[in-house]
């Protein structure tokens, strides 16, 4: 769930904790419960008030970012080494099955 957060935040800096629940498939409660672990140890950055409406926009911090690095090589290795044995034909079709999986979480969201 670190991992997805970071990632979130990298691709769409200033998401709120509502859009990184949907984005990461878990409650808001527990988006929120991350961030400030995340932002305690200084991987993010939130404002102390919002500066529109109630959204507290987060950002990576430098050390998040080079987290996020590490954690971006390790998992990338572990899908190098998910796909090695499969055929072009199996990866697409594994890739298939996911998407259709990722598809069926976000049509499922009960608004988290």
């Amino acid at each position: 769930m670190h991992y997805s957060c970071l990632e979130l935040l990298a691709q769409r800096p200033g998401l709120s904790n509502s859009e990184l629940a949907r984005g990461a498939f878990v409650t808001r409660q527990t988006v929120n419960v991350l961030l400030q672990t995340l932002d305690r140890e200084g991987h993010v950055t939130r404002p102390a008030a919002a500066p529109v409406g109630k959204v507290l926009p987060t950002r990576l911090t430098p050390r998040g970012r080079r987290n996020l690095e590490k954690a971006t090589l390790a998992v990338r290795s572990v899908e190098v080494r998910m796909l090695a044995g499969m055929t072009e034909t199996e990866q697409s079709g594994a890739f298939r099955s996911l998407q259709s999986m990722i598809h069926s979480l976000r049509d499922g969201n009960d608004g988290a």
